[in-house]
């Protein structure tokens, strides 16, 4: 049974009630699993000792969680770990859930892509990959994670049609797991892995592997400082994975301040600010103002993205 907000807690001082429930789509450690085990420490203290647990709901790319949340209208005490799948699950086909039908809150950080080699590769240059892409994709072996049309194969597609090649040719192998790809790489059964930043950096630190460019808008801290941006070689490929957080449908404009509060409270303490450093996580906070123009641009540029690659489910064309 769902429980809503009680009348008199609509208005602007709202304040949870009971136990709050975040809830990540993937398994424990996993992409949506990981920000969401940091806010929960970090929200303790804006809740009010008002106890939080995880529910971790895996599958569908985070879709089973939102489908749980889209199950619970009106209760301001269930959250989700928001993720570029909200978005493409429906333009693939995968769901019929917009993104729309439930409560956007805020958006967290952004993990951008890195593409990896090894070293002695011919492709240890940006400007070669590019040059690759454009006469023969096909004679490239790619490794990245976890799924077909998503934003890593999104960031290969775009450089491959600005570099003059075939998308439809690329050779591409997807894994459960980027430290799958990543692996794939070192054993010689891919030329290249394009995958989350944070997800190589032990092969990068031991000098197993090379990263030639990344997806970001500026140039990255260490080990990623001295890689230049697709910008800088004349590729425009701004694209990463961002979190957020996400709330039921109905949420009064009382219970929506409340939680963009206490998130900013949240994201603005030194120790979130530790957990962005440790992962390669980059800082692109939002409320939930901002945070709703963002998604209506991402359905937009993901669908462009999408159709370029070939993927887009009939009825999200229409």
């Amino acid at each position: 049974m769902t429980i809503s907000a009680e009348p008199t807690q609509s208005g602007a001082s709202w304040h949870p009630q009971r136990e709050i429930e975040l809830v990540a789509g993937t398994p424990a450690g996993g992409g949506q699993d990981r920000p969401a085990r940091v806010l929960i420490d970090l929200l303790k203290g804006p809740v009010g000792g008002m106890p939080i647990k995880l529910t971790n709901i895996a599958g569908r790319g985070g879709g089973n969680a939102w489908d749980y949340l889209a199950a619970h209208p009106r209760d301001p005490h269930i959250l989700a770990i928001n993720s570029p799948t909200i978005i493409t699950n429906r333009l693939l086909g995968e769901s019929t859930l917009d993104y729309t039908a439930l409560t956007p809150l805020a958006n967290l950080y952004t993990e951008y892509l890195v593409f990896v080699v090894r070293p002695g590769s011919a492709l240890a240059e940006a400007e070669a990959l590019v040059t690759q892409l454009g006469n023969d994709p096909g004679g490239i072996r790619i490794a990245f994670a976890t799924a077909i049309g998503n934003i890593n194969h999104m960031g290969l597609g775009r450089i491959t049609q600005q570099a003059g090649g075939n998308v439809a040719a690329l050779r591409t192998e997807v894994f459960d797991s980027a430290r799958y790809a990543v692996a794939h790489v070192v054993e010689g059964h891919a030329d290249l892995a394009v995958i989350t930043a944070t997800s190589a950096v032990p092969e990068l630190q031991s000098g197993m592997l090379s990263a030639i460019a990344v997806s970001a808008p500026a140039r990255m801290s260490a080990p990623f400082d001295a890689v230049p941006t697709w910008g800088e070689v004349g590729i425009d490929c701004i694209i990463g994975t961002w979190r957020g957080v996400i709330g039921t449908a109905g949420m009064t404009a009382g219970q929506m301040a409340f939680w963009e509060g206490a998130l900013k409270t949240a994201v603005d303490s030194p120790a979130w600010r530790a957990e962005l450093a440790r992962h390669h996580w980059v800082d692109t906070y939002m409320g939930a103002a901002a945070t709703g123009e963002f998604l209506k641009r991402e359905l937009l540029a993901m669908r462009d993205a999408l159709t370029g690659l070939g993927l887009l489910a009939e009825k999200a064309a229409q």
